[in-house]
């Protein structure tokens, strides 16, 4: 296959770059570099295979040659990026969405975008599952990115029944591992980098809000197989989902053109991840406790059982070995 990757040289679609020329496809790798890196794909320039071209996909989209599928990953992900770049983060979720879906269809290609568990907001519901529809403060701060994934959403389905599209939504839970950028804000890069340095470890509120971390390899093993899993994949048998505190977790939809969670169940407080970096890193810093960011989410776990079916994927790198291999990579690095 052919397949364009927005976003290609950011933390997660520079992975994806390296999983498909492993896997024998072609890959043409789209960035504009504001929150993307060169030296994420530097490693790739020259082969055969790999192309790239600096690029803001809200413009006008063009990519000569046949395309097989496109991967819309173009976008600010960490709270510290979209709060840089509010209008640009809006712009390459609703603009970008379009143009790159636009492509798809001139193609006849397949189309995945990349969501994001934000799209719940502060959810009501736990483990969140992908028919609940959230709990989003849209004028909030933060609300630029989880509105600019869920207008993507929107616009995917719409082209999708419209058009006939063959698309696919991964909405993907916080996701961590090498090639991360030092200081993009996230939990796990700023606890690592903070704890090598001997600096107090930023705790925001009392630190008993929840995350679930998914190492790269595992996050990315399972995005290529939802892409490449046929269309008509469907699940057979209904799983019963009674037990959830909102009358809207109801079974969730089990075709692949749905909305599928990525990510790993396992739910830490953040004080527990950063006790596990310190020890891991060995280092003596403190915990130092700043205000609560408006609309921080209380808890943050993936339901997985619709991905289990769909596509018979769950991470298998547990955290603490995902910990070790992305601190080995900051240390070399700061």
């Amino acid at each position: 296959m052919r397949i364009l990757i927005t976003g290609g040289a950011g933390f997660l679609g520079s992975h994806l770059c390296d999983a498909l020329l492993a896997s024998g496809h072609h890959v043409v790798c789209m960035d504009n570099f504001i929150t993307g890196r060169p030296e994420n794909v530097a490693h790739l320039m020259g082969r055969e295979r790999f192309s790239f071209v600096k690029y803001n996909v809200c413009d006008y989209l063009h990519v000569d040659g046949p395309l097989d599928a496109i991967m819309h990953f173009a976008s600010p992900a960490s709270p510290q990026d979209y709060l840089e770049f509010p209008i640009a983060t809006l712009k390459v979720g609703a603009l970008g969405t379009h143009k790159a879906l636009g492509l798809a269809k001139a193609k006849g290609a397949r189309f995945l975008l990349a969501s994001t568990s934000e799209v719940y907001g502060d959810p009501l519901v736990n483990p969140q599952p992908e028919s609940y529809w959230g709990n989003v403060n849209p004028i909030s701060p933060r609300g630029v990115y989880d509105e600019a994934k869920r207008f993507a959403e929107a616009m995917t389905m719409a082209y999708h029944r419209y058009h006939g599209l063959d698309t696919r939504i991964a909405r993907i839970f916080n996701c961590f591992g090498p090639r991360m950028r030092p200081n993009d804000g996230r939990v796990v890069s700023n606890f690592i980098v903070q704890a090598l340095q001997g600096k107090p470890l930023t705790v925001f509120g009392d630190g008993s809000q929840t995350r679930s971390f998914c190492y790269v390899d595992d996050l990315t093993r399972g995005i290529v197989a939802l892409l490449m899993a046929e269309a008509d994949r469907s699940v057979t048998e209904r799983t019963n989902r009674a037990g959830f505190l909102s009358q809207r977790a109801e079974p969730p939809s089990e075709s692949v053109h749905d909305p599928v969670n990525l990510g790993n169940p396992r739910e830490l407080t953040v004080m527990e991840i950063a006790g596990m970096v310190l020890k891991l890193t060995g280092s003596n810093s403190s915990i130092q406790h700043q205000p609560l960011p408006v609309d921080d989410p209380k808890v943050r776990r993936p339901d997985i059982r619709k991905v289990k079916a769909l596509l018979h994927w769950e991470p298998t790198i547990e955290l603490e070995d995902g910990l070790k291999k992305t601190i080995e990579y900051f240390r070399a690095i700061v």
